[in-house]
């Protein structure tokens, strides 16, 4: 087969196994164990795992041979075995793949040693020590060679170079590890590694281990860009969480999955998982890339009168999807009050707060999700009970913090059957900054997956891609912080929310009209309707934490008027001036604005509308 590997790579993609190490140590393995070595003592548990993922759908699985070169074998004073254990991984996957049509991939990693320039093993020393692992492994009958997880690209050469050395016509993958930026451990970027590896006669270039499927997606965006050789993508199920001293992988096969069909989408030809995957996670990977192939093909009706597989249906305007949306899609002026949810069971004032707005003419309320990772009333329940009870459209924050995809898709459902329809997607704050700092996080996805999320639902999809009869009716917004130290990574991420769906976006409060501009230029080509945030500062204490603790941009000149209120009413009263100059300053340049109500002072929300008065604009 190995023959026909590059020309199946060209047509469809293939799927790899998961990992091997995880595997082990849920088998009972200790970590101290050599792994490699198994494949000599246990060789039967390692043929088994190998059966594993190979029922789990595997098309390859890569040999237990991740550690076995003569510097890491040393460790163990197993370094003269280096030739006797790879040739028995090789073998053993070969026996393992003997019913099954798939492809066994010799795998080779680092030498666990820093290299020249910064250790002093030589460049000869280390290809050396390559060539006898990959002669070892090529000799067992592997069909290709996986380099994986390598940081510096100088020792990524030197394997590559003995790969070629022993044999110069078996394909080649050449996998690098990354951390969260997209950059080796060297510091090399997607856009300097790429070009280096393909001038080195790699056949496939890739990345593996080290961070979840989001990062790494990003990454091989990058990769492609470059290059137009086949690409292979082996992520993390997720960032590892340390429980009780071990680490734990927490991305669920699903999600995986849903992130294996966008690996495919963005240009990868091998897909496959890493630490922390295991064979559950390949057989529902295997299922959604399938899935995601039925899905490509035109199905003719059968002449029995057979039924083409069910397409995505296409999501209703935005327009027929909320009032809020309809002034949306129209180009007026939105505005909205934020009402934040009690900490007890007592709605009281929030529910008389939304009946005074509703009679002066906001059109929405804005619902945050326990801010700043605060422990209160469900926001879902508060809006609901908003809309029954006072008949006025509610936008509800939706984070990832506290919710798995399984939850997510739940909470969404539920709120599209109760009738909420205007969603804000964010990321949410960590738990670490509430009054809970050990409380657990989730995030199994960021705001950009949950856009994506939101998007299919709306397509009448669920998260594996599968028909759910009537989509729901969700208009996506999405927040933006125009103030951020790093404005290119805001642009990047605003870029991804857009292109996975979001229909307009809530920005961060706006003190600094400069930077509100800046911003907006900058995203003119991925233009969305964006409502400006608008907070009636209360203190010069308000203004202080805003600027130094939630970070956002507050000029020196709105903290000199604060600090200049005598009395605690005076600077209220300036908090609001301030917001009414900002709101009339922002509101030609956007389509709505959200304001703030510190405090639950609602009637502040609405002294700065009034700046406004009969010139709100109809359009933005």
């Amino acid at each position: 087969m190995a023959g026909d590997l590059l020309a199946r790579l060209k047509k469809s993609p293939v799927l790899c196994d998961g990992a091997t190490g995880t595997l082990l140590y849920a088998k009972g393995i200790f970590i101290n164990r050599c792994y490699d070595e198994l494949n000599v003592s246990q060789p039967d548990l390692i043929r088994g795992l190998h059966h594993e993922y190979l029922q789990a759908g595997a098309e390859i699985i890569e040999t237990n041979t991740f550690g076995g070169n003569s510097f890491r074998l040393a460790r163990h004073s197993m370094e003269n075995r280096v030739r006797e254990i790879n040739l028995a991984g090789a073998r053993l996957g070969r026996e393992a793949a003997k019913s099954f049509d798939v492809w066994v991939a010799g795998s080779v990693g680092p030498l666990g040693i820093r290299i020249e320039p910064l250790g002093k093993t030589s460049y000869e020393e280390a290809r050396a020590a390559f060539r006898e692992q990959i002669a070892a492994l090529v000799e067992g009958g592997v069909d290709l060679l996986i380099l994986e997880t390598f940081g510096y690209l100088e020792e990524l050469h030197q394997a590559i170079l003995a790969a070629r050395e022993v044999n110069p016509k078996i394909p080649l993958v050449a996998q690098v590890t990354i951390d969260e930026d997209g950059n080796c451990l060297d510091g090399s970027t997607p856009e300097t590694f790429t070009p280096r590896l393909e001038e080195w006669g790699v056949d496939v270039i890739g990345c593996n281990c080290s961070v979840g499927p989001v990062a790494m997606l990003e990454a091989i965006e990058r990769v492609r860009a470059v290059t137009s050789l086949p690409l292979a993508a082996q992520p993390n199920a997720g960032i590892p969480r340390s429980v009780e001293g071990r680490n734990i992988y927490l991305c669920s096969p699903e999600y995986m999955a849903s992130y294996a069909r966008k690996f495919v989408a963005a240009g990868v030809r091998m897909v496959g998982g890493c630490c922390g995957s295991t064979p559950e996670h390949i057989r529902v990977m295997k299922s959604a890339l399938r899935a995601s192939e039925a899905r490509s093909k035109v199905v003719a009706p059968s002449a029995s009168g057979g039924v083409a597989t069910p397409l995505p249906s296409p999501a209703l305007p935005v327009e027929k999807r909320s009032q809020l949306g309809a002034k949306l899609a129209a180009g007026e002026f939105l505005t909205m009050v934020e009402i934040v949810p009690p900490k007890g069971t007592d709605i009281r004032k929030e529910l008389e707060g939304a009946r005074f707005l509703k009679s002066v003419g906001v059109d929405g309320i804005n619902i945050p999700d326990s801010p700043r990772a605060s422990a209160r009333m469900s926001n879902q329940a508060l809006s609901l009970l908003v809309q029954q009870q006072i008949g006025i459209e509610a936008v509800l924050h939706y984070t990832c913090r506290d919710r798995n995809v399984l939850c997510i898709q739940s909470d969404l459902l539920g709120a599209a059957a109760t009738g909420i329809r205007n969603l804000i997607c964010i990321t949410g704050d960590p738990p670490k900054m509430g009054n809970y700092p050990d409380a657990t996080a989730v995030f199994d996805v960021d705001a950009i997956g949950l856009v994506n999320i939101v998007q299919n639902l709306n397509r009448g999809l669920d998260i594996g891609g599968n028909p759910i009869g009537v989509g729901t009716s969700f208009v996506i917004g999405v927040g933006a912080n125009p103030g951020v130290p790093n404005l290119d990574e805001e642009i990047r991420r605003f870029e991804y929310k857009v292109e996975a769906g979001a229909e307009y976006a809530v920005t961060q409060p706006v003190f600094d009209l400069s930077l509100l501009e800046t911003f907006l230029r900058q995203i003119e080509h991925c233009r969305i309707p964006v409502v400006a945030g608008i907070w009636p500062l209360v203190s010069v204490r308000n203004a202080e934490f805003m600027k130094n603790e939630l970070r956002v941009s507050v000029p020196n000149s709105i903290l000199d008027r604060m600090a200049q209120a005598k009395t605690p009413e005076a600077a209220r009263e300036e908090g609001i001036a301030i917001a009414r100059e900002m709101l009339v300053a922002v509101h030609h340049m956007v389509q709505g604005a959200q304001i703030s109500a510190p405090m639950g002072r609602y009637a502040s929300a609405v002294d700065v509308l009034e700046a406004l008065g009969s010139s709100r604009p109809a359009t933005a």
